[in-house]
């Protein structure tokens, strides 16, 4: 009788024991899947263009006295992609854009540091960034934007002594997204294409 008890009562701890290794397995699995899901929302957080590094190479070749991209828009260069100007400020599409209808809002002032940007300049590029999240929202329906700027070359500025405002707009699909990390798909369109379809929705504004 006593055998037989103290045999119930190691198999029951056996049984006992089993069962808590299946539990610790399966948080083994469920923890391992949370860890993979979260690399690949990582790696759908960001915006990848191959074309980018076209600008990258762009910047080294141009002449050291070619002064600033951003002055030379203001006054005329590449007209085309200007898409509206204020007093203090006007909108660029991106030449190397993280997606279609990137813009940035760029101050007339060649400024590089956000405390030096007077109020009123700072108010006409907000305006300007309500602006063209309008534009983009209607005319291009992403479900949502990027935002910001970058300040100083460390930050990722291509151009840190002119400061300015990107608007990205982004998409459901544009995830696995971007790289902008991995494998990243972006959604080609040509820049003229994307100017001739804003131009309309800025000047409604």
């Amino acid at each position: 009788m006593g055998e037989r008890q103290e045999e119930s009562e190691r198999q029951e701890e056996s049984e006992r024991q089993e069962e808590s290794e299946r539990q610790k397995e399966s948080e083994r699995q469920k923890e391992s899947e949370r860890q993979k899901e979260s690399e690949r929302q990582n790696e759908g957080g960001h915006l990848w263009s191959p074309w980018r590094m076209e600008y990258l190479q762009a910047n080294k070749d141009e002449p050291e006295d070619a002064g600033c991209v951003l002055c030379r828009i203001r006054d005329g260069e590449e007209e085309e992609r200007v898409l509206a100007r204020t007093d203090a400020a006007f909108v660029v599409l991106n030449k190397y854009p993280y997606n279609p209808g990137h813009v940035m809002i760029v101050p007339n002032r060649h400024v590089g540091d956000l405390e030096a940007v007077a109020d009123e300049e700072l108010l006409d590029m907000q305006r300007l960034v309500k602006r063209s999240v309008a534009a983009l929202r209607e005319e291009m329906a992403p479900h949502g934007f990027n935002v910001g700027a970058n300040l100083g070359r460390i930050a990722g500025a291509g151009v840190p002594d002119h400061l300015h405002w990107h608007v990205v707009p982004r998409w459901g699909g544009d995830t696995n997204f971007m790289p902008v990390v991995g494998q990243t798909r972006v959604m080609p369109e040509l820049l003229q294409e994307t100017a001739r379809r804003l131009a309309p929705r800025f000047a409604d504004r």
